[in-house]
């Protein structure tokens, strides 16, 4: 049971979160009421959830050494020593056949195929070289992301947006620097040295520099999206640009989650566990589903209330 254990916390499943970008296409072009594209997308979700698990096994055995410099990588399974380099490498074999499996078998199309393998390849890059070159790391991060929008995308035979490829650029960069700048917080405090040997190349201004701009260009690149006049015409309202106040907020939120609480290193444990911050994305969340899918919801009512 303890073996199983540590397996679990090699692939880390509560970062699955991340994954839910490959249902960015399917709502925002209409479909999220058609079962067949959302079943299409939940198999891609399931596939990247997997490859992401392969991803972090191979990661942990990469940075194996390095994380016994850190005060909380150093209790990970593989850097415990409580797995072996060998079982990590045969569990991130079978990750990631289950999920090209998942989806050969659900008949994803090709180019979702060729967006998850994109996505592998670029993260075995990451792990082993391009995580050490500054500014670059962000950036891998965030074209993860637009695999998973365009995979998701793929999935359906929809075109993505450019606007919300864009945005999801932006906020992507301001994750990964604030994951950055709570890491930089934490080695300071601590004074131990860094495992992520990159974070040498950076400094605290550059940080917030970069913060600040990612924050700003996530809120105007989200508020474009939702005035452009495909955007209109294709939902035939407006009303979508009042969504931003979310977005505005919760931007806003991390930020003084960022600075005044020192939180960030783990952006997924932020979202998951800040009450306002879980509240204001159901209310999003609610908000967007509500103002798209408005008469989907209408005819929904009209058939079962008399």
């Amino acid at each position: 049971m303890k073996r199983v254990t540590n397996y679990l916390k090699l692939m880390r499943p509560y970062q699955w979160v991340k994954n839910v970008f490959v249902f960015v296409p399917l709502i925002f072009s209409k479909n999220l009421m058609d079962p067949s594209l959302l079943w299409a997308t939940l198999l891609i979700f399931f596939a990247f959830c997997l490859t992401a698990s392969s991803i972090y096994v191979v990661n942990d055995i990469a940075d194996r050494e390095s994380d016994h410099l850190h005060p909380l990588k150093k209790d990970r399974p593989i850097a415990s020593g409580s797995v072996s380099v060998t079982e990590g490498w045969i569990l991130s074999v079978i990750l990631l056949a289950a999920a090209f499996a998942i989806s050969v078998a659900g008949g994803t199309r090709l180019m979702a195929g060729v967006a998850l393998a994109g996505y592998v390849a670029l993260n075995l890059l990451y792990s082993f070289e391009l995580k050490r070159h500054v500014l670059i790391d962000l950036f891998v991060i965030a074209i993860g992301f637009i695999l998973r929008i365009l995979a998701g995308g793929y999935a359906i035979d929809v075109k993505v947006s450019s606007w919300l490829i864009m945005t999801t650029l932006f906020i992507s960069i301001f994750l990964g620097v604030a994951k950055r700048r709570g890491e930089f917080v934490q080695v300071g405090r601590s004074g131990e040295e860094s495992s992520r040997r990159v974070l040498a190349q950076y400094d605290l201004d550059l940080i917030d520099q970069i913060l600040s701009v990612s924050a700003a260009s996530v809120i105007i690149a989200y508020a474009l999206y939702t005035v452009s006049e495909r955007t209109v015409h294709a939902f035939h309202t407006e009303a979508l640009i009042f969504t931003t106040i979310f977005v505005t907020y919760g931007i806003f939120r991390y930020l003084y989650l960022v600075h005044k609480m020192g939180l960030g290193e783990n952006p997924t444990n932020v979202l998951l566990t800040d009450m306002p911050m879980m509240l204001n994305s159901v209310l999003f969340v609610i908000s967007l589903v509500g103002i798209i899918y408005k008469q989907e919801i209408f005819h929904l009512i009209a058939k079962y209330v008399p």
